[in-house]
């Protein structure tokens, strides 16, 4: 295998959880960040940023990309003397829509192209990237697309991130309810309890195969199917506007749930996205939202030397 010098990565946004398949259900969107990374003789490590996060990321060598490609790299024997990252960010950032996620997968096969390798070896992403994020859901959706189901399996005395990718039903499709609050995950986790009852576990596990059943064979389902008890009651106190949004639209009829770890909205359906459906949406939801109608990616991370 020959080193090469530039690769061109596209990762897409990704909605985890689903209403009941918290840290295992994932989902693919069309809304795309680009990362072209260059392997330079000299000078210094430097990141061009366009869109989400250009007035607040960094552009030296703390940059995420940075660090991980350069890891990756080192830890393959390859000589990294300055990395040159250029972004354009579309995924919006700290809501909920797997914008870490993207960084890390697109990272870590930036680095697996720079070495020389001319495909991804999925299955060794997937689980490199859920131990740098801590749980497998949004990277699985990542690296595949489509609906993604994680797990973890136990390999010798450790365990290892798994996944596989449904396509769902063609007619199904995304809206995401985007905030202007930013949401930090890790915070939004401590509020979760460290046990639940049997009766709200049962609940949850019904209702995340019921979500997968809907996304694949029978999207009239759901809007019974995007419910959950084990983690989305705890966060309320830190998301009202997008729990108070959650549960109009159920009200009103509309598979709605939090998107990962908050702050968006996500609104599946399989009805004709027209310009009066998306009013209805955006009045139920309120002023604070942004509203943006994704497809489902089907092909997720794309990798392309040069």
């Amino acid at each position: 295998m020959t080193p090469t010098s530039r690769v061109t990565v596209r990762v897409p946004a990704t909605s985890a959880n689903l209403g009941a398949g918290f840290d295992t259900l994932g989902l693919a969107l069309g809304l795309y960040d680009t990362v072209v990374v260059r392997i330079a003789q000299r000078g210094a490590d430097f990141v061009s940023i366009r869109g989400e996060g250009a007035d607040t990321l960094p552009r030296d060598s703390s940059h995420m990309v940075v660090a991980l490609v350069r890891r990756e790299l080192e830890k393959r024997g390859i000589d990294t003397p300055a990395i040159h990252v250029s972004a354009h960010n579309r995924i919006p950032q700290a809501r909920g829509l797997g914008s870490s996620a993207a960084a890390v997968v697109a990272a870590l096969a930036a680095a697996h192209v720079l070495s020389g390798h001319r495909r991804l070896d999925r299955a060794a992403l997937i689980d490199s990237a859920a131990q740098i994020e801590g749980h497998a859901d949004n990277v699985a959706a990542c690296v595949l697309g489509g609906l993604t189901i994680a797990w973890p399996e136990q390999v010798g005395k450790t365990h290892q991130a798994r996944a596989t990718s449904l396509r769902c039903a063609p007619r199904v499709a995304a809206i995401a309810l985007v905030p202007t609050a930013r949401s930090v995950t890790a915070r939004t986790r401590r509020l979760l309890p460290e046990k639940v009852t049997h009766e709200d576990a049962a609940f949850t596990a019904a209702h995340a195969a019921l979500t997968v059943a809907a996304l694949t064979r029978q999207p009239e389902l759901l809007p019974s199917a995007l419910n959950d008890r084990i983690h989305e009651p705890y966060r309320r106190r830190v998301m009202r506007s997008s729990h108070d949004a959650v549960i109009r639209l159920r009200k009103a009829g509309y598979a709605a749930a939090i998107s990962g770890g908050g702050s968006s909205v996500l609104v599946l359906h399989s009805q004709g996205r027209s310009a009066a459906f998306t009013r209805q949406l955006a009045e139920l939801a309120g002023t604070e939202f942004v509203v943006m109608p994704l497809p489902i990616d089907t092909g997720g991370v794309i990798a392309t030397a040069g």
